[in-house]
């Protein structure tokens, strides 16, 4: 199968919300793929909002397990401020099971942010 439907999963990394503080995204598991992209959406920036993502990875789902990935693992059009009404992608090249978003604030009051999870090279297929 050629078609790129046939070939990846799609897992919802953080769900579409107005983001008022930091928070963990949803833990993705890698077991059965080699590649993973995430691709976030932002929207209404308010009250000066400072807000930033990065990805940690982990050996296990355990949320104190996870720290973040070397920025040589890691590809990104992210800027270290997201601006409202944008788009971003950001490319894991590491090797652990786990793998999730972080949104950071830094300050402001929110931003309207989601972001999923594009599942590559399965070895599997076709994908349901």
């Amino acid at each position: 199968m050629r078609d790129l439907y046939s070939n990846i999963g799609v897992v919802q990394a953080l769900a579409p919300a107005v983001q008022t503080a930091a928070g963990d995204g949803v833990v993705i598991d890698l077991l059965g793929y080699n590649r993973v992209a995430f691709m976030l959406n932002t929207g209404v920036v308010a009250g000066d909002g400072d807000f930033g993502v990065k990805v940690q990875e982990s050996d296990t789902s355990i949320s104190g397990d996870f720290t973040d990935a070397s920025a040589a693992v890691i590809d990104t059009n992210a800027s270290a401020t997201l601006a409202a009404s944008s788009a971003y992608k950001l490319g894991y090249r590491g090797y652990k099971r786990y793998v999730r978003l972080v949104l950071t604030k830094t300050g402001g009051t929110s931003i309207v942010a989601g972001a999923v999870a594009i599942l590559g090279d399965a070895a599997s297929r076709p994908v349901d």
